[in-house]
C-alpha cells in the first residue's frame, strides 16, 4: 500500500491507473477510522480495481469553536487498518496541498447547504463540497463511496456531482451501528461512559418515529413527538434539531408520505452527534 502526501503524486498515480485501464474507487475520510469506514472500503474494493482512501481533516468544514484542533488523528493506526483491507493508496495530504496559499475558490450547493446541519454549522457544506470537488479532481475516481450517517452530505455530494457533470458514481451505504444501536462515529471517542449510555436514546428515538409512522400516523408533529420522548428523558442529552424532511430537498414535510428522512443532531454533554433514518410511506 502506498501512502501519498502530495497532490501531484496522487494525480500521477491516478493517471497510471487510468492508462492501464483500471477503475478507481475513492473513499473520502477524515481518518480516525472505524468499522463504518471499513464497510465503505470493502464496497469500493468490490466496485473498482484500485481503491484510494483519502485521509484529510478538512479545515474549511469546521466553524469557529468546533473541534478541528482536537479531532482524533492517528495516521499510523489508520494505515495499518487500511493495509489489512487491501487498500492500494492512502492519500493523506497536508492542508497547504489542498488549499494552496491564496486560494479563494469554493463550491456551494445552493438550497441544500443551509438547512439542518448547514443551519447549525454555517459554511460547513461549502467546505465539504469544496474538498470533495478537489478530491474528485485529484483522484479522478469512477466511483466514490459515502455513508448514510452523513445523509445530508451524501445528498449534497450527489447533487454537486450531477450539476457539475462529474463523471463519478456516488454510492451511499447504510449506517453502521455499534451493538447498542449508536451510529459509529469518530467523535464517539469524546463520550464519557454516562454520555455513551445516554446516546443510546438517539437510535431509540429514530425507531420510535418509525414505529409511529408504521402504525398509521401521518402527522409529522406526532411522529416527531414520539421520536422526541426518548431523548428528552435523558438529562445528558440536548436536541439541536429533530426533523422529518423529504429525502430530496431536505424540507420539512407537511404530511408523512413518500421518501423521507428522520434526522437528528443531539448534544451528549459537549459532543454533538448526528443520526438519521430513511422512512417511506
Amino acid at each position: 500500500m502506498d501512502v501519498v502526501r502530495r497532490v501531484h503524486a496522487m494525480k500521477e498515480a491516478s493517471a497510471r491507473a487510468h492508462a492501464s485501464g483500471a477503475t478507481i474507487g475513492l473513499v473520502p475520510t477524515m481518518g480516525a477510522l472505524h468499522a463504518g469506514h471499513v464497510a465503505l472500503v470493502r464496497r469500493a474494493r468490490a466496485q473498482a480495481d484500485v481503491v484510494v482512501v483519502s485521509i484529510f481533516v478538512n479545515p474549511t468544514q469546521f466553524g469557529p469553536g468546533e473541534d478541528f484542533a482536537s479531532y482524533p488523528r492517528d495516521l499510523a493506526r489508520d494505515c495499518d487498518l487500511l493495509a489489512a483491507e487491501g487498500v492500494d493508496i492512502v492519500f493523506a495530504p497536508q492542508p497547504d496541498e489542498i488549499y494552496p496559499p491564496g486560494a479563494t475558490t469554493f463550491v456551494e450547493v445552493a438550497g441544500l447547504s443551509d438547512v439542518l446541519e448547514g443551519k447549525s454549522r454555517p459554511g460547513h457544506f461549502r467546505g465539504v463540497a469544496t474538498v470533495v470537488t478537489k478530491l474528485f479532481e485529484i483522484v479522478k475516481p469512477q466511483v466514490a463511496v459515502f455513508g448514510q450517517k452523513d445523509a445530508q452530505q451524501a445528498i449534497i455530494v450527489r447533487r454537486m456531482a450531477a450539476d457539475l457533470l462529474m463523471d463519478v458514481e456516488v454510492l451511499v451505504l447504510p449506517t453502521k451501528r455499534d451493538d447498542d444501536g449508536v451510529a459509529l462515529s469518530s467523535r464517539n471517542v469524546y463520550l464519557s461512559a454516562d454520555e455513551r449510555r445516554a446516546a443510546k436514546a438517539i437510535p431509540r428515538a429514530l425507531e420510535a418515529g418509525r414505529v409511529a409512522l408504521a402504525s398509521g400516523e401521518h402527522d409529522p408533529g406526532r411522529i416527531l413527538a414520539a421520536a422526541r420522548e426518548p431523548i428528552v428523558a435523558e438529562p445528558l442529552l440536548r436536541i439541536d434539531y429533530l426533523e422529518l424532511v423529504d429525502a430530496d430537498r431536505l424540507q420539512p414535510v407537511t404530511r408523512a408520505q413518500g421518501e423521507m428522512l428522520l434526522v437528528a443532531a443531539v448534544f451528549a454533554g459537549k459532543t454533538r452527534l448526528i443520526d438519521n433514518l430513511p422512512l417511506r410511506s
